[in-house]
């Protein structure tokens, strides 16, 4: 019995002995390209069992029974796996690798000089969503006013459009779905800024570039915003909109299918009632009124492909009368009728090998009905001989076309290539009736024809370059220009990167000052910007300094009725440096942001003498936003302040050689404060078949007098501050939607 315990032991001993000099210990250290250490990689021979992960120090070491050639495997999130052939015979082996970054969405830098942008698509940038638009107090449920609350835009009140970096409001181009959009704001009227024609609802992606943007963009020298319309709805649901100043109803329907879905909505908004309690400056004989609908239907092509059409119709009139400045006694009479069209029809589709086809058409046609005029203390029409010139009519007809092909191609990782073509077409017909009777037709008729590429090259995820040209060609000019756009973005820590961005951006000088006795060409402004931006944690700070360059700008002079432009030797610049920041984590529910701008600019076009700071540049500008969700109370409270410092103002008028100062100074700093209240009694509910808001919101609550600048008399002896309609305005609404219940999308959001 010894002999053979003594015999079981020796054999079992060789086992082991053989076993242990069987297996191969692997070891090594996992590093990426800049020699840091990797933790978290999983190390592996292929199909078995054996592996290991790398420590803080990149460090691992396992041991396997595998015998002669494997594949060792190598992999993390973040970078490219690595595969390597090994000979495992006995003993250690030691392997160090090297993981090469791998560009992924969710980790590369991104390109972002100059641009805020917000979508369902958009990783990091997030600005304002359509949620935030509508809440945010200031900005009364319009895009472009909720745009102001950004660094580089203007607080101009008098006139509507988007005033960016030193950039006249025609300076700023609207695109929606890739395509130019003509009269994005209602028309304009004296001394009022008008709203945008589109609800912030319809878009599922805002784009706003306060410089350095796309090539697929032309047409503007200083802000392209870019809207992208939502897709397929989640259900099928009906709207019922109900306040002291409208009615509006919509409904969506969705396909079985889910592959299809077609809708459309009617508002009637009138004014009276409200103008009732809150007194206006003006005195309305016609209260404005809008009639809007629109329609859409939305077609999934295929898996990756989508079909989406939107029209829009509108119509509104109003008349008013203000005391004349230029004959006292007297009253100014304006009064106008516009109807508005617009259609849009794009298609997206993923071709084989990592293609893509964008393309998109547009349709605008625009009517405007003006009359001006003076009245007597009785509201009798009356002509007086040295004021003939005010009384007249004006009928505008424009038809604008707009079509563009965008093709890409996906390179290695998040790089790409496009390139594309797009054709703008413009019949603007106009008949100005004189005092007399005597009638002046006009007609401007432009084609222009472009083409561009772009390249996106991500040599790493810390490091990605952008670089574009764009070609135009312009039938009335008869000239061509080449424009070259370049951006370069480089991570410099977790969430944070620094950008810069160059190009050169193009504009037909204004059609309301053509035609022109003279030959004219482009407009032209040159823009550099370097931005650092920091994204984490529900929290985004931005900073960006920049220095635009402007040439060829147009120069104004009365010929025969109206000032039109007689050349383009005008020039100007414009510099300075933003801030943003956005804070959604510190309290609980309760979501803020900040932003500063500071804006030295100076130009010399239109009827200016010499290079000066135009009327609609402020040198500071600043906003405030918060908003605080109550959950117990179901109830969203929001505030917002505006501040500008003042601005300049001119009167300038001709002596019969040069133009010249009559009167100049700077009006009082701009402060608004704004305060709204959103309660939602469904909320909450399991169940809910509905979803309702109710909202009270007031404008400037502390009833701040504000003065946007002066209009002066024909003589120029007296001078009139333009000031709001009213300086506080108060809305009251219910919002309810029946089919789809929103309450999480609201809690998500912190409304």
């Amino acid at each position: 019995m010894g002999e053979f315990k003594k015999l079981y032991t020796i054999i079992v001993s060789t086992f082991l002995l053989q076993a242990v000099t069987a297996q191969v210990t692997i070891k090594g250290v996992v590093k990426d390209n800049k020699n840091n250490p990797v933790a978290g990689a999983s190390i592996a021979i292929k199909d078995s069992y054996d592996g290991a992960t790398s420590d803080s120090l990149g460090r691992y070491s396992f041991k396997t029974f595998e015998k002669g050639t494997q594949l060792l495997v190598v992999s993390n999130i973040g970078f490219k796996s690595f595969e390597q052939q090994v000979k495992l015979e006995s003993g250690v082996l030691t392997i160090d690798v090297v993981l090469k970054q791998e560009v992924t969405e969710l980790t590369a830098v991104v390109l972002s000089a100059g641009t805020f942008e917000a979508s369902d698509r958009k990783r990091a940038a997030a600005v304002l969503d359509p949620i935030d638009i509508v809440t945010t107090a200031s900005a009364n449920g319009d895009i472009t006013q909720a745009l102001k609350t950004l660094p580089g835009a203007q607080q101009v009140g008098e006139s509507e459009g988007l005033y960016v970096r030193g950039g006249t409001a025609a300076e700023t181009k609207t695109f929606i779905d890739g395509t130019l959009v003509n009269n994005f704001f209602f028309s304009s009227v004296p001394n009022i800024a008008q709203f945008g024609r589109f609800s912030p609802f319809i878009f599922k992606g805002t784009v706003f570039s306060t410089g350095g943007y796309s090539a697929l963009y032309g047409q503007a020298l200083s802000s392209a915003l870019i809207l992208e319309s939502i897709d397929l709805p989640e259900q099928s649901s009906a709207n019922l909109g109900i306040s002291v100043l409208s009615l509006s109803a919509g409904y969506q329907h969705l396909s079985k299918n889910n592959k299809s879905s077609f809708g459309g909505s009617y508002s009637y908004t009138d004014l009276s009632l409200a103008f009732a309690v809150i007194k206006q400056r003006q005195d309305y004989s016609r209260v404005p009124a809008y009639h809007n609908a629109d329609a859409n239907f939305r077609i999934k092509t295929s898996k990756t492909g989508m079909l989406k059409y939107y029209g829009y119709f509108s119509s509104n009139k109003l008349a008013f009368t203000t005391n004349s400045i230029d004959s006292l006694g007297y009253m100014d009479k304006f009064a106008i009728s516009n109807t508005n069209h617009y259609h849009n029809l794009s298609w997206k589709e993923n071709l084989p090998k990592r293609w893509k086809l964008q393309a998109g058409i547009s349709y605008t046609n625009n009517k405007d009905n003006i009359n001006s005029g003076m009245l007597d203390a009785n509201k009798n029409e009356v002509i007086l001989g040295n004021l003939e010139g005010k009384t007249f009519g004006i009928i505008l007809k424009g038809n604008y076309f707009n079509a563009k092909t965008v093709i890409e191609k996906k390179l290695k990782g998040l790089s790409a290539v496009r390139f594309g073509s797009e054709y703008n077409y413009t019949h603007d017909e106009s008949e100005y009736t004189a005092y007399n009777g005597q009638k002046y037709p006009g007609t401007i008729k432009e084609h222009i024809k472009s083409a561009f590429a772009e390249a996106d090259v991500y040599v790493a995820n810390d490091l990605a370059v952008k670089g574009g040209l764009r070609l135009e060609h312009s039938s009335s000019l008869e000239k061509t220009n080449l424009a070259p756009r370049f951006s370069i973005a480089y991570k410099i820590g977790k969430g944070s990167q620094a950008s810069i961005a160059y190009g050169i951006f193009y504009q037909n000088p204004e059609r309301r000052y053509l035609p022109s006795p003279n030959e004219l060409t482009y407009m032209k402004a040159t823009h550099y910007i370097l931005q650092y931006q920091k994204v984490l944690n529900q929290q985004s700070f931005r900073a960006e300094v920049f220095y635009k360059k402007y040439d060829n700008l147009v120069k104004t002079a009365i010929v025969g009725f109206t000032e039109a432009a007689v050349g383009n030797n005008g020039f100007g610049d414009a510099k300075g440096f933003e801030f943003f920041w956005r804070d959604k984590k510190t309290i609980k529910n309760f979501d803020y942001w900040i932003s500063y701008s500071y804006l030295d600019t100076k130009r010399d076009f239109l009827n200016f003498p010499f290079a000066i700071t135009p009327n609609f540049a402020a040198k500071h500008t600043a906003s405030l936003v918060t908003k605080k969700f109550v959950q117990n109370l179901k109830m969203n409270f929001n505030a917002s302040y505006n501040y500008s410092s003042g601005r300049p103002y001119y009167n300038i008028g001709f002596d019969g050689t040069n133009y010249k100062f009559n009167d100049r100074g700077t009006i009082p700093d701009y402060h608004n404060v704004s305060f709204a209240i959103n309660y939602l009694p469904t909320i909450g509910k399991k169940d809910a078949k509905s979803f309702a808001v109710y909202v009270l919101q007031v404008s400037n609550i502390f009833n701040i007098k504000q003065t946007y600048g002066y209009t002066y008399s024909y003589n120029g002896q007296r001078k009139e501050a333009i000031v709001p309609t009213s300086r506080m305005f108060v809305f009251i609404g219910a919002f309810i939607s029946f089919g789809v219940d929103r309450s999480e999308e609201v809690i998500n959001n912190g409304l």
